[in-house]
């Protein structure tokens, strides 16, 4: 497969799913939107990935990219049926660009955090094999406030209600993280306004105690990950 994979900044890439993407021969196709660079034709693609960001859905005013990276989400999904994965900010972009909404979180939701999964998530592909409950990375401020019609709510959390989304059958989206890798709470500190909202929920110690609990849940992580990855691909195997 061809992915196309749409970036908001440099850190926040496909993390671990890299290397099962490797491993299994496809290949991705970073477009660095807060960079100036433009998506190639979908055409091109056989599947669309998009990224987490330190921006709002919408900011669209300040980073004038984002109306046009949801016309082309609402393209790849409603239009073509593309395979579509959405994480974070992706999660909400695919929620706007099929007419849901998104906004301010009461609070940020950030730290190694249970999600679990409703009824449909348990009984769905994307989700398929997880716990009822897991552990994942949470680092966000905003959340989809109403999911577009005919979208379905896969896994929630006391702090946010839609964790996970589905479109028909191709298209799906998760709030939390499970791509982590053993130095992404280092990188995504990096950034100004995660270190903020970091320091807000855990306090001047909060790179240090989200990288501990990090590295304690890796593992985790990882099988989580895999997992998502390989029922991701079950959901587009009519591409290849």
């Amino acid at each position: 497969m061809k992915i196309l994979v749409l970036q908001h900044i440099r850190v926040e890439h496909p993390g671990i799913f890299r290397s099962f993407m490797q491993e299994d021969g496809h290949q991705w196709f970073a477009v660095h939107l807060d960079e100036g660079e433009s998506p190639p034709p979908l055409d091109e693609f056989d599947a669309l990935w998009v990224m987490g960001g330190p921006m709002d859905v919408w900011e669209e005013e300040k980073y004038p990219w984002l109306r046009d990276e949801k016309i082309l989400i609402r393209d790849a999904v409603e239009k073509r049926g593309m395979p579509f994965l959405g994480l974070c900010l992706g999660h909400q972009l695919l929620a706007e660009a099929l007419g849901g909404t998104c906004g301010k979180a009461e609070r940020a939701e950030i730290g190694v955090l249970d999600v679990q999964l409703t009824e449909l998530g348990a009984s769905g592909i994307i989700l398929d094999d997880l716990p009822e409950t897991f552990k994942c990375l949470q680092w966000h401020g905003a959340e989809v406030k109403q999911m577009p019609s005919g979208a379905q709510c896969l896994a929630t959390s006391p702090e946010c209600s839609v964790q996970a989304m589905s479109w028909g059958p191709r298209a799906h989206s998760m709030q939390f993280h499970v791509e982590v890798e053993p130095d992404t709470v280092e990188n995504w500190a990096a950034i100004p306004a995660y270190a903020t909202a970091l320091e807000q929920v855990l306090g001047d110690e909060g790179v240090a105690i989200l990288q501990t609990a990090c590295d304690e849940q890796m593992a985790s992580f990882n099988k989580l990950a895999e997992r998502v990855y390989i029922n991701w691909q079950q959901t587009s195997a009519h591409i290849r």
